[in-house]
């Protein structure tokens, strides 16, 4: 497994106790006009607070490394496949870091250069409370659907604190 040293990517000591998600961004370069273009596969997350939004509305896949989780490569994995309900596909991965997300979470993040259909692609799901207060419990998907984005339009898209990965991918691909 390669590993990606980016001063974007941080010591996950720095933080203390924190939520740890484990990921993989699985990119695929495709034939444009004048040149290849990178494009990376995201999720847009489902469930009501997210119908109707865009930018800042996919996700890489990924998830919570759980306590037992001793190989967070593993981990990231796992939640490619329940994220995608795709296996990931063969190839060496990048290790591109752990990346804070947000003051109470961080990712550990992996690239693999792959391909996949979207129109396959389909996610596990979560229980909420929906509407508020309501005392119903709802089912909905964590990844209500997938797209190839490239790279400037991803950046567009992902959560904020998502791109930074992004650029890390950038960097170490040129």
């Amino acid at each position: 497994m390669q590993s990606c040293a980016d001063e974007s990517a941080v010591d996950a000591s720095t933080f203390g106790a924190m939520n740890r998600s484990a990921g993989l961004l699985l990119y695929r370069t495709s034939p444009g006009d004048a040149a290849a273009m990178l494009e990376v596969l995201l999720g847009h997350m489902g469930g009501p607070l997210w119908v109707g939004k865009d930018d800042g509305a996919w996700s890489i896949p990924k998830g919570t490394v759980e306590a037992d989780d001793t190989d967070e490569w593993a981990a990231a994995q796992r939640e490619f496949n329940e994220e995608m309900g795709q296996q990931v596909p063969a190839g060496p991965a990048i290790d591109l870091g752990v990346f804070r997300q947000n003051r109470a979470k961080e990712i550990h993040i992996w690239a693999l250069e792959g391909d996949m259909d979207t129109a396959q692609c389909s996610s596990n799901n979560f229980q909420m409370e929906w509407p508020p207060k309501s005392g119903r419990v709802q089912e909905f998907p964590e990844i209500d659907r997938a797209a190839w984005l490239d790279l400037d339009v991803a950046r567009s898209k992902v959560v904020a604190g998502q791109r930074q990965v992004l650029g890390a991918l950038g960097k170490y691909l040129s």
